[in-house]
């Protein structure tokens, strides 16, 4: 009797698909060593997490392994292995115990924490409000934001005053996902710099996140401090806030039930309708609200962040994408309809390869529900997985010169759009995931993007860019974001 452990694994998991079969147990693999109790918990930390997985991936080669306290990490940065775990999704692998509890205690507990068939009854309520063919509906809604923070930054040019790109980002993202999603605008763009806005609050949330998530034991469960209590008890109030007038709304206008207009009101009717077959709880409700309200705000805006320090140190890209812009969309940089953004391709080329040189996922930790095999090593149930992003699109064999910020190999006819080596270049970089729980929101994500690059490449200069010595440092806080970004911007004629 065969007694090695056997998976039902995807594409390159095992030898091509079918039942794999582990050759090695996760003890033989290769990795740094550890200390008694803690494993490798003292040579981490969370801000540089990303950078220090990526090194043992580039000394032990992918896969290697690594523990923090009780809890063993198999560490792979090989994309067919990592579309394989990601196929696997939720059964297979999800979320561990701790990041469920985590959400749980940040009031975060829906989609993104769940797992099984918890998971597979709430998806279907955040796919629906962020399917692609309403972005049509969104437009103009997304349209008039962008000319918020096109104002906001033509007063900071017209003062010479210095610009906080991220935080100014991070402002555009939570309007938009709160009129969106929610119906109600906050206009955080047009609050001064002292206000009480959301986003205070949701930038406390990811670092609570990754620091509790990887610590060897989550003493915070027990010890929340004080101000996490504070952000968490006041996103908390605004998610209430935004339920009660939806509510209110639903009862005015109780057409609203046939269709809904917007992401809340759908799950609302699906919490509160007695006859509903699926239906949400109140505190998957709440979770759902502040998980679009985190995850619509840090992702995107990081993104943008990223592209436009990219793109400011290549001039020559910079005046391919901005005659772009000039021929597809006009010298306002207005963008009017779904056609105008989808001519907008080099612009997307672009996004394509800051998405592949800083992703702002670089990480995806999973855990085994059952016991799997991944590639040739045998993944006990209870185990995690830590997928590293990065590495693999910065291999020579699948991109010519990876390190270089060249966005028309991602155009027709570019090195990126061709078939090459084992998997060709989209399937190589993930930046929105894969498998079953692929992210729903890049579809929006993308176009805000395109939205806000036309909006700056048509109206504005950049007169100077102030980063730390090499360049932004990449701060991981669940996401990987650019910190210490300003710029001062100039008006063209």
């Amino acid at each position: 009797m065969d007694a090695k452990p056997r998976d039902r694994a995807g594409a390159g998991d095992g030898g091509g698909g079918g039942l794999a079969v582990a050759a090695r147990t996760l003890a033989q693999v290769p990795g740094p060593k550890g200390v008694p109790l803690l494993g490798n918990a003292l040579q981490m930390r969370a801000q540089e997490l990303h950078r220090r997985l990526e090194g043992w991936a580039t000394q032990f080669g992918s896969p290697f392994r690594f523990r923090i306290g009780s809890r063993q990490f198999l560490g792979i940065s090989d994309a067919a292995q990592i579309a394989s775990v990601l196929r696997r999704r939720p059964d297979v692998f999800g979320r561990g115990p701790r990041v469920s509890q985590v959400c749980k205690d940040l009031g975060l507990h829906g989609v993104f924490s769940a797992n099984g068939e918890t998971w597979r009854r709430q998806r279907p309520f955040v796919m629906a409000g962020l399917d692609p063919t309403h972005l049509k509906a969104f437009l103009p809604a997304i349209t008039d934001i962008t000319a918020r923070l096109k104002s906001r930054w033509t007063r900071a040019a017209q003062d010479g005053r210095e610009i906080d790109l991220l935080a100014d980002l991070m402002r555009y993202t939570v309007d938009v996902t709160t009129c969106l999603a929610f119906g109600r605008s906050l206009d955080t763009l047009g609050q001064d710099e002292g206000g009480e806005v959301i986003q205070q609050h949701l930038n406390a949330i990811f670092p609570a996140m990754l620091r509790r998530t990887m610590a060897p034991f989550d003493m915070e469960h027990w010890l929340p401090p004080r101000a996490i209590r504070r952000h968490v008890a006041a996103l908390q109030a605004a998610v209430q806030g935004f339920i009660r007038d939806t509510r209110e709304r639903l009862r005015q206008q109780p057409q609203l039930a046939q269709r809904p207009q917007n992401l809340l009101q759908a799950m609302v009717l699906a919490c509160d309708r007695d006859d509903a077959q699926v239906r949400l709880t109140d505190e998957e409700l709440s979770g759902n609200v502040l998980t679009m309200l985190v995850a619509g705000e840090d992702t995107t805006a990081n993104t943008l962040g990223w592209l436009i320090w990219l793109l400011h140190g290549h001039p020559a890209q910079w005046a391919r994408a901005r005659a772009e812009v000039e021929a597809a969309v006009g010298p306002s940089g207005q963008v009017q309809s779904l056609e105008q953004l989808a001519a907008l391709d080099f612009v997307e080329a672009c996004t394509h390869e800051a998405m592949r040189l800083k992703p702002v996922a670089p990480l995806i930790f999973l855990y085994a529900q059952q016991d799997a095999v991944v590639g040739d090593v045998a993944v006990p149930r209870g185990a995690f997985v830590a997928c590293l992003m990065r590495p693999a699109g910065l291999l020579e064999q699948q991109f010519a010169a990876p390190q270089a910020f060249d966005p028309a190999r991602w155009m027709a006819g570019g090195h990126a759009a061709q078939e090459g080596g084992v998997l060709s270049a989209k399937r190589t970089v993930m930046p929105f995931g894969g498998g079953p729980r692929v992210c729903p929101g890049r579809y929006l994500a993308l176009a805000e993007i395109k939205m806000v690059m036309a909006m700056l490449l048509a109206g504005f200069d950049i007169r100077s860019m102030t980063t730390p010595a090499g360049g932004p440092h990449e701060k991981m806080s669940f996401v990987m974001s650019p910190e210490g970004l300003n710029l001062r911007l100039a008006l063209r004629a």
